[in-house]
């Protein structure tokens, strides 16, 4: 039986780094084992602000690469400061008091004549060049995968063009991502924002969203059939490991100024006054970008001695750091548009073996995910004692040598079994 072609539009691919990439990445990998021939486009030229040259290698080697040029505006934004165009570029947007002149005229410029982002003028070129590969290689299905949301106008042209059946999958959200409200935008340009929403969501054949509340958030915008197929966990292979011999918290990711739980500063910075011992044992581990105003928190509680600040390091690196750590630390920002975010490190925190302490906004998604698969526990930005109780019975468990963790149901997770679930929908 001959395999049904489907096209992947998406921006994000290896050398690129971080988790926007592995999601389709990790699809790819398996559609063939369900009768689907993938082939990705993907721009010839990008601008990466992250990269990881680990994740080239899990490319199959006989999957179908399409290319073309894309013109990106980071050079011109460097012309003014290639430090704040940067940081930009990688999400990492300072508070709105700490902003110099040169960012908040970059971020206006960004929010207000970039609708809806960096990548808009891909579209035109990306449709005059896609439109003759479709037709001359008898595609059917093309599915789009943002942010960058210009790719879901790609496929929205597509399918006006061709009348091909098209798939919009969105990792995050779009007009309710929590950065909006950091890009300066004009009443214009949030309406023209919401505009394109609605006219993606529309039209789209099938939409795709990776939590539960963004599901319920686009239902109120669209009678189009939604279905959550959440990120998830592969099988990784890591060299043979210690265990730390420290009682170690480890944070994988970028912990942004506003991604700062301060109750953890606070709690851990009493346990080292109350606990003898406990300061001897304990250490934190930061695997990835921490902004200065975390930094800064963390040393007002007298923790600054207690860090190992790794820095970015590639995916397989991450894993093992997963792997070792007695406990893991998956942290988001207390905030109701922050709800629905699901960090792709999750699925991976809950095939690591270890215990979650998980800190966010109530109501979160992750918080249902943690619970009905036994990874950890999950508490909000005031839930002082019952954080300081938790970390507590893990740091005695740890003095026993029994600090376990008994997971239930992750299956459903593997990236196999949610390729498959993306299987019935082409």
């Amino acid at each position: 039986m001959n395999k049904r072609k489907v096209l992947i539009i998406t921006y994000y691919w290896p050398p690129a780094g971080g988790p926007g990439v592995q999601r389709w990445l990790k699809f790819v990998k398996y559609l063939q084992d369900f009768n689907i021939e993938p082939v990705v486009y993907i721009p010839e030229n990008p601008h990466y602000p992250l990269v990881d040259d680990s994740l080239v290698t899990e490319v199959p080697n006989t999957l179908t690469i399409v290319k073309h040029p894309i013109k990106e505006p980071y050079k011109f934004a460097g012309l003014f400061s290639k430090k704040t165009a940067k940081t930009i570029s990688k999400g990492i947007i300072s508070e709105d008091r700490k902003q110099g002149f040169i960012e908040k005229l970059l971020l206006y410029v960004r929010g207000n004549f970039f609708i809806p982002d960096a990548r808009r003028s891909w579209v035109k070129p990306s449709v005059a060049f896609l439109s003759d590969y479709i037709k001359k290689e008898a595609i059917e299905t093309i599915i789009t995968t943002g942010p960058p949301h210009s790719m879901h106008l790609i496929g929205l042209e597509l399918q006006k063009r061709l009348g091909v059946k098209w798939i919009a999958d969105f990792r995050d959200p779009w007009t309710t991502i929590g950065y909006h409200k950091q890009l300066k935008l004009t009443a214009a340009s949030k309406a023209k924002h919401k505009a394109l929403e609605k006219q993606v969501l529309n039209a789209a054949d099938q939409l795709i969203v990776t939590s539960f509340t963004t599901k319920k958030e686009f239902q109120l915008l669209t009678h189009k059939p939604i279905e959550v197929i959440t990120n998830g966990y592969d099988k990784e292979t890591v060299a043979a490991f210690t265990m730390d011999s420290k009682f170690t918290m480890s944070h994988i990711g970028s912990l942004l100024s506003k991604r700062n739980p301060e109750v953890l500063w606070q709690v851990l910075g009493d346990l080292m006054t109350e606990n003898e011992s406990f300061p001897k044992d304990f250490q934190l581990n930061f695997i990835g970008f921490v902004s200065e105003e975390v930094l800064a928190s963390i040393a007002k509680y007298q923790l600054s001695n207690y860090i190992n600040n790794i820095g970015y390091v590639s995916h397989n690196e991450a894993i093992a750091f997963q792997r070792k750590s007695q406990i893991l630390l998956l942290v988001e920002i207390d905030s109701e548009e922050t709800q629905c975010i699901i960090p792709g490190k999750l699925f991976e925190y809950m095939v690591s073996n270890r215990p979650i302490i998980a800190i966010g906004p109530i109501h979160s998604d992750v918080e249902k995910i943690i619970k009905e698969t036994n990874t950890g526990k999950y508490f909000t930005y005031d839930d002082y004692d019952a954080l300081k109780t938790s970390i507590l019975e893990h740091y005695l468990a740890y003095k026993n040598k029994a600090l376990q963790v008994y997971p239930v149901g992750l299956q459903k997770y593997s990236r196999k079994s949610l390729t498959q679930a993306l299987s019935k929908l082409l």
